[in-house]
């Protein structure tokens, strides 16, 4: 049930932005298929997994079909820390697990980009690894900054602490930092060198066509979903059970597409300039704050 809500919701994203980015540059966005276009995720799924799947003859057979497979499988997997109050599955070591599947992803960039056997997929996935393991450092040490204060892995416990007080009237610029570095983790704009188009043809997807490309596209979209989960869980504080949740959830993935509609893409050597010389001291610096607070107050109840 969940990876079937997660993949309609990833249709309705795909959508949205469609939508959203039209009215950016003033055109309208898909409005053909069903009433105001409702029907075109359908019409585009039906259309890329019914077309004739391309084989580069020069390709590695094996990593070059299963690559796109093993993007959304962890894509999907990394649901499942999601705190749902059903009860139907609830992790104690919630984020270590989240930080797992983030580093996974890289691997289906790399095995994507290398077994195409094209140059323009080697730059691209080479490109995007670099990128994916440098805001990964940044992303963790924000994630320790919160588990200090939590005091456990299990994401449910955000959602007690926040009862009264959300996060981010705390930790507004770290909360900035993450959302920066949740766009360049999930390569969008203005950190799309995996996929800039204008340079690497399509990046590490340039010999994807049919569903292969289908099954990446729906592992990126479906990690701006969760990306988008997870920041208001943590910043925004809130019960899964609850109606506003969602729509906080959907606020920050308009926000995803807000900016690519409005941000032109970064140099290069800026985007890992940002990461080492930025986010890396600021995340730091924070993280050294939260272990004084929390020392502090220990040491004030004993």
């Amino acid at each position: 049930m969940l990876v079937i809500f997660v993949l309609v919701a990833v249709a309705f994203l795909t959508l949205l932005e469609r939508k959203v980015l039209g009215y950016i540059q003033i055109r309208k966005g898909p409005n053909k298929v069903g009433v105001l276009g409702f029907l075109q995720p359908f019409a585009d799924a039906v259309k890329l997994f019914t077309k004739e799947q391309t084989l580069p003859t020069m390709s590695n057979f094996i990593p070059y079909y299963l690559s796109p497979v093993f993007s959304l499988f962890i894509a999907l997997l990394v649901f499942l820390v999601a705190p749902f109050d059903s009860g139907f599955v609830s992790f104690k070591m919630g984020v270590l697990f989240f930080l797992c599947c983030t580093s996974l992803g890289v691997y289906s960039m790399m095995g994507a980009g290398w077994s195409s056997n094209s140059k323009y997929a080697l730059l691209g996935c080479l490109r995007a690894v670099a990128q994916t393991i440098s805001y990964e450092v940044s992303l963790a040490l924000i994630l320790l900054s919160f588990l200090f204060l939590v005091g456990g892995f299990n994401l449910s416990l955000f959602s007690e602490y926040q009862r009264f007080l959300w996060f981010i009237g705390l930790t507004l610029p770290l909360s900035l930092v993450w959302f920066a570095s949740c766009l360049a983790e999930t390569n969008r704009t203005p950190f799309d060198f995996a996929e800039g188009e204008s340079e690497l043809v399509s990046g590490f997807n340039t010999e994807y066509s049919a569903g292969g490309f289908a099954l990446i596209f729906m592992a990126e979209y479906a990690s701006i979903l969760f990306m988008s989960v997870l920041f208001s869980l943590i910043f925004l504080g809130g019960e899964l059970s609850s109606l506003l949740f969602y729509l906080k959830a959907g606020l920050i993935s308009f926000c995803f597409i807000w900016a690519r509609g409005t941000l032109p893409r970064f140099r290069y050597d800026k985007l890992m300039y940002l990461a080492w010389k930025s986010f890396l001291p600021v995340a730091l610096n924070y993280l050294i704050f939260f272990l004084g607070l929390k020392v502090m107050f220990v040491v004030l109840l004993l």
